[in-house]
Formats: structure tokens, sequence, C-alpha cells
């Protein structure tokens, strides 16, 4: 079994799109691969089932069904930082929950993708925050650098925190966000010469697109 942590520059940079992308390139090696999305903020109820949207495109995009109490052990209904809709809800979110939802993915799974939420230091609670999850889970990280406007500063300074915590950072992937982004390509080989990490895709973009459809564009770490 082997496991990764997905973190982002930032929120809305499409680290999920990403994610299932990768689970798709699992697939494709003939990998049994599942998604998991430990926190999410901002929910509804569809067809009877109370369900964060990143966590059911994890899920559809997965090997199996895991079912959501492990894909998703805390799904907040507010599409807020999600320390403030676990306070509003009552909520206290517990690493031991989360790190026992994982354990069981890794015995059903040859790889377990673990969705991040946000950037890398998202509070989950008054003093604990995400890059504490991730030393919690003792995974290299996939850092999902979302391709726009400040994100050589934004992706230098993540990958500095992740190797601060003792992390491997086990690679990067650059996410075309912005079609109009100006300079994209001297932006990309600046990442590439700076970044103390190998790059392991290019996802190019596309609105509405399907994952599936982009895992080519992607490698799984070394």
């Amino acid at each position: 079994m082997s496991a990764y942590f997905i973190t982002g520059t930032d929120t809305e940079i499409g680290k999920t799109f990403v994610t299932c992308t990768l689970l798709h390139a699992a697939r494709a090696r003939g990998l049994k691969a599942v998604g998991m999305k430990p926190v999410a903020a901002g929910a509804d109820t569809i067809q009877g089932e109370f369900i964060n949207e990143d966590a059911a495109r994890l899920r559809a995009a997965g090997s199996f069904d895991p079912g959501l109490a492990l894909l998703n052990p805390y799904c907040l209904a507010s599409p807020i930082a999600p320390h403030i809709a676990a306070a509003e809800e009552g909520v206290r979110i517990e690493a031991g929950r989360i790190l026992a939802a994982f354990d069981e993915l890794a015995r059903q799974a040859d790889v377990v993708f673990v969705e991040g939420v946000g950037g890398f230091r998202v509070p989950l609670d008054a003093g604990y925050d995400t890059a504490d999850l991730a030393c919690d889970l003792a995974l290299p990280v996939i850092l999902v650098v979302g391709m726009r406007l400040g994100c050589i500063n934004h992706a230098l300074l993540t990958a500095e925190a992740i190797q601060a915590r003792g992390l491997r950072l086990a690679g990067w992937i650059a996410n075309q966000v912005d079609p109009a982004m100006l300079r994209f390509q001297e932006n990309l080989d600046a990442l590439r010469l700076r970044m103390d990490a190998p790059l392991l895709g290019v996802v190019p973009f596309q609105p509405g697109g399907e994952a599936a459809s982009a895992a080519a564009s992607v490698s799984l770490p070394a």
C-alpha cells in the first residue's frame, strides 16, 4: 500500500480535480485506488445523502465506494473555513477519528490519496491545522500548484512549509486554472528551476473537463 497527502497553494486551485486525475492514473496502472477527504466544509442533501461535492467527486473517481464515514469523516454544512464551521455546528474535529478512517482505507486499497482542505495550513480547531494532520498521517506530500499570477511565491512558500515539518515533498503538479495567464511557460520554467521535487504533470485548463481524460497528463511519484 502507498498513500499521499494532497495539498494546494491556495483554495479553489483545482485540488480535487487533480486528486481525481491521480485516482484515474493509478487505476489505469491496475491499482486499487481510493480518495479520502478527511474534512470538508460545504454540503447539501443529495438523494438522501448529506454530502460534500468534493467528496462525491472523489468517491466517483475511486476504484470502489468505501462509504462516506471513511471517505469523509467530517462533513460540515457551511462553505466556510472548517474551524469556524465546526465551532458553529458544535463539532470537534479529532485526529484519532481521521487516522482510524485512513487506516481502514489503507487496508482496503493499493493506494490512498488524502486530499486536504484549502492550502497547507488551514485551521481545523484552535490548536490543530491541516499541516498537523499531514504530520500525524506521516505521508509524502503532492503539491497542486494553481497556475495563476502569484503562483511562484505561493508554491515556494508552501514547499518550504512542507519540508519544515519534516515531510517529504514527493512531487508537484501544475494545474492551469487561469487560461489567460500571461507567460505561463516562463512561470512553469521558474518553478521547475526552484522546486526541490519532481514535476509530476501539467494539467491543461479544461472547464467542465473529465478527470479521467486528464489522467494521461500526470504520473505517480516514483
